[in-house]
């Protein structure tokens, strides 16, 4: 018996499946602009226009695209009126306006009806690019449903939620009591178990799943930037700002917000998150208009709260309002009965997706190696691992010298200098590059950048770390990253954040 949490596509064919492309539709009566964009974003995508409102109506019921490019200008027709018309039509697909006018009220109120973004004239191509990217991954979030069911049928069409352990048994029922109540949850659990997937399995089995689902990574955004995208800012409010801008709160009225990473908001947003949790009330950065929303909130985190309330790092108050209900996803060495399941699963997907047709199975040597790996990325280091393996297969079976060298050597083995060369010191892993790389040809590596590039980072995050007396944002700093990606580093590292900072060699 197998519990899947599966993906089936609404009334048409998913863009990610069997080659078929994500289709973008552009709107505009400037076959300048048609051309310019359609060149632009020709590239992993399948791009249709429309130079009326008719015609665009007519593509979006006909090729049921993934996001639309729509001029706020056009002959005859408000660019609001097609907007509501597209609503209609499907309330799910984004639409990012075309203005010419970048700080227009019309546009505005485009936005306040439910746009996804807006973009001005003359267009900045490398941005319009980013941001449609963006909608298309909006787009696969809203529009593919998670359905529970029980089957003996393997599908390559499902997500990474896949499991029949007891442990991911109890999940699939938690899910099933809170889905249909408005409360907030918080999805606890190691980087890579699949929280966002918890997430998006709520949002398709509640009352809301006809409004939108948005999230944001707060970990990856600086403190200024994340409140910005939660409540949106005025013109003039801070450097940059040079026109209105809708945040997510405002946007997503009527629908679920996902809050991943939530640990790493700073103490002023949690403030103002926490406001809109007990009263659904806010402002924009630099306004004094109060602003009415309504919306479901979804949190996450791999880290402990609790000890962060204790140091003054979270505030309590906020802490109790998410944990009305508490999903604890496992992590994937806890759930090892799951281990074959979600092989076959990525394999099926790996196969089809890399055209590998070719490969039947793997061998039970191969497969022993697998099952055995402590998998300290959980699900998402496990898919990245098939892919590599389906990409060095040659033949129809997977034998283990197609593995990465981790899985052969054990987790995380490092490799064993030579003597009197590269050596680790003070807690430190070894540095010298030129001694490792010369050791690792010597031992006929086939994967000499990924490790080449994990042995500076090792040593790099280690020696900030150890500069920095273990405060992760003062690392953060030094580095230029987010303090999200020193965490996430620290645990792939197995970095001791004690009183000196070292590498615990012993659970490589």
């Amino acid at each position: 018996m197998e519990i899947r949490c599966s993906v089936v596509s609404e009334n048409r064919e998913p863009s990610s499946g069997h080659g078929v492309l994500p289709k973008i539709l552009i709107v505009d009566d400037d076959r300048t602009v048609l051309h310019m964009v359609q060149k632009s974003l020709h590239d992993g995508t399948e791009v249709l226009t429309a130079r009326s409102a008719e015609e665009a109506l007519s593509t979006i019921a006909r090729a049921h695209p993934d996001v639309v490019l729509l001029d706020i200008m056009l002959p005859g027709q408000s660019g609001l009126e097609i907007f509501k018309q597209i609503q209609a039509l499907d309330r799910r697909l984004p639409v990012i306006f075309i203005t010419a006018e970048a700080n227009s009220e019309t546009t505005i109120a485009a936005m306040q009806l439910g746009a996804y973004d807006y973009v001005a004239k003359p267009l900045d191509l490398p941005q319009l690019k980013s941001l449609v990217a963006k909608a298309l991954e909006t787009r696969r979030l809203m529009n593919v449903p998670v359905a529970f069911h029980i089957t003996d049928v393997s599908s390559t069409e499902g997500d990474l939620f896949v499991g029949n352990s007891p442990r991911m048994l109890e999940v699939f029922k938690s899910i099933g009591r809170v889905a249909g109540q408005n409360v907030t949850v918080l999805v606890r659990g190691e980087s890579g178990t699949g929280k966002e997937l918890v997430a998006r399995a709520l949002y398709q089995h509640s009352g809301r799943r006809d409004q939108p689902f948005m999230a944001v990574n707060c970990a990856a955004l600086p403190d200024t930037l994340l409140e910005s995208e939660l409540f949106g800012h005025e013109k003039g409010s801070f450097t940059g700002a040079d026109r209105r801008r809708i945040g997510k709160f405002e946007q997503c009225s009527g629908g679920t917000l996902f809050l991943d990473e939530v640990g790493d908001m700073a103490p002023l947003v949690q403030g103002k998150v926490l406001r809109v949790i007990q009263e659904q009330r806010f402002e924009r950065v630099g306004g004094n208009e109060t602003i009415q929303t309504n919306v479901r909130l979804i949190a996450a985190t791999n880290r402990d709260l609790e000890s962060m309330v204790e140091k003054g790092e979270f505030r309590a108050d906020l802490l109790y309002r998410l944990n009305g209900v508490t999903i604890q996803l496992p992590s994937l060495r806890n759930r090892a009965d799951d281990v074959p399941l979600l092989l076959k699963h990525f394999l099926n997907r790996a196969s089809r997706d890399l055209n590998k047709s070719e490969i039947e199975g793997i061998s039970p040597e191969a497969l022993d190696l697998l099952v055995r790996y402590d998998w300290p990325g959980n699900i998402r280091e496990l898919q990245n691992i098939v892919r590599q393996t389906v990409l060095q297969t040659t033949g129809p079976v997977i034998v283990p010298e197609f593995l990465p060298i981790e899985l052969r050597n054990g987790p995380a083995a490092p490799p064993t200098p030579p003597v009197n060369e590269a050596v680790a010191t003070h807690g430190l892993p070894a540095s010298d590059l030129r001694l490792f790389i010369e050791s690792q040809l010597q031992s006929n590596s086939t994967d000499l950048y990924a490790r080449t590039v994990e042995m500076m980072e090792r040593f790099l995050f280690t020696r900030v770390l150890q500069a920095s007396d273990g405060n992760q944002s003062r690392a953060a700093e030094i580095l230029g990253i987010t303090r999200g990606k020193v965490r996430d580093r620290i645990a792939a590292f197995n970095i001791q954040l004690d009183k000196n900072v070292t590498i615990d060699d012993s659970s490589e």
